[in-house]
C-alpha cells in the first residue's frame, strides 16, 4: 500500500478527518477529534495506529515491519511499514485503530458510528 492508498482509506472511514497540528510534514487522521493514524509524509514507513496492548504485541512478535510506535505510548500504538505489509492486513490495521478510538467514545457519540 502507498501513502495516497492510506490516505483515502483512512478518509474513508465515516467522520474522519486530516489535519497537520504538529508541523508541516505529520498528517493526522482523527474520528471526533480523537487521533486513529499518524503518518510522517518525509517518511511514510512512520505510518503510526491506536492498538489494543495485547494485539500489539502479537502483531509486533508476527509481522518485522511493525513496531512500536517512536513518537507514541508504545503500548498502544504501532508503527507500520505499509509499503512491505499486505494490504489487508494495513487496513485491518487502521479499522482496529478506528474501532479503538470510537469504542472510548460517549455513547451518544459511537451511536452515530453505529457502534
Amino acid at each position: 500500500m502507498n501513502i495516497e492508498e492510506a490516505r483515502i482509506y483512512c478518509l474513508g472511514k465515516p467522520g474522519a478527518t486530516e489535519d497537520f497540528p504538529f508541523d508541516e510534514t505529520t498528517l493526522v487522521f482523527r474520528v471526533e477529534g480523537k487521533i486513529f493514524a499518524c503518518v510522517d509524509l518525509e517518511n511514510i514507513s512512520w505510518f503510526c495506529v491506536k492498538c489494543d496492548a495485547d494485539r500489539a504485541v502479537d502483531l509486533r512478535d508476527r509481522y518485522s515491519s511493525i513496531t512500536p510506535a517512536w513518537h507514541w505510548n508504545k503500548k498502544y500504538w504501532n508503527q507500520l511499514d505499509i509499503e512491505s505489509l499486505p494490504h489487508a492486513l494495513v487496513c485491518d490495521c487502521i479499522d482496529h485503530s478506528y474501532d479503538e478510538v470510537l469504542k472510548k467514545l460517549p455513547k451518544k457519540i459511537r451511536v452515530k458510528y453505529g457502534r
